[in-house]
């Protein structure tokens, strides 16, 4: 049985793929590593290697696909399968910068309440928004997290580096994953990591933002579960 890690994005913890860890407990024992240590992405993804099984297979969302992309370039023999959720690959555009750091503006201001709590929902897909669960789950995420574990988070997130120029290296099996609305990393930011991985597998998920675990954890359990049994 392959152990599987997965890497939460950016104000999210295990929460985040908790659909996920009832759905494939049987493939394999299940890992969600922190995010919580580093103010880089690099070394975020160099103390996750540290905690991890020798080999695994490896599912990052968002700011954790990201980190996801760091690992294959700084231990590529340790991961056996590679699946990529709503993530890009592209360094961080003056657009995010501008919004990630009005939102640290705002929480620092006063409300991160307000902050920690809504900046999941907002860019989920417009039928999820109002779901009370869902928004419970976002809340309780982003007050583990907190200002200083968002701030670090953002501080990463902006200074990534491009990762295009190391995706044809990637020679595991590879899904990409995006929501059909994902608004912060688009289908085509998938459509662009799909077409330089070798073989890699694309899955677009209808009526999704950028949650895709837990706004349609079905269909992403089944294609994480393809992936697994390929």
């Amino acid at each position: 049985m392959t152990p599987l890690v997965f890497i939460p994005g950016l104000l999210c913890t295990a929460e985040l793929f908790a659909p996920q860890l009832a759905a494939l407990w049987p493939y394999g024992p299940i890992t969600v590593a922190s995010t919580l240590g580093g103010n880089t992405i690099a070394q975020m993804a160099t103390d996750i290697l540290a905690q991890a099984p020798p080999q695994f297979a490896l599912v990052g969302l968002s700011m954790g696909g990201m980190i996801s992309l760091e690992i294959m370039r700084q231990a590529p023999e340790r991961v056996l399968k590679l699946a990529l959720l709503d993530t890009s690959a592209q360094p961080a555009s003056p657009t995010q910068a501008s919004l990630f750091r009005g939102l640290l503006t705002q929480a620092r201001s006063g409300e991160a309440a307000t902050v920690m709590g809504e900046t999941l929902v907002s860019v989920m897909h417009p039928a999820h928004q109002r779901d009370p669960g869902l928004r419970a789950v976002n809340q309780r995420m982003g007050e583990a997290i907190g200002l200083a574990g968002f701030t670090r988070q953002v501080e990463a997130v902006l200074s990534r580096p491009d990762s295009r120029p190391s995706l044809a290296a990637i020679a595991v099996p590879t899904l990409v994953l995006v929501g059909e609305q994902d608004q912060l990393t688009p289908p085509d930011a998938a459509q662009e990591i799909a077409a330089a991985i070798p073989h890699a597998r694309l899955v677009i998920i209808p009526e999704c933002g950028h949650g895709s675990t837990i706004e349609q954890p079905q269909a992403v359990n089944d294609a994480l579960r393809s992936w697994l049994l390929a």
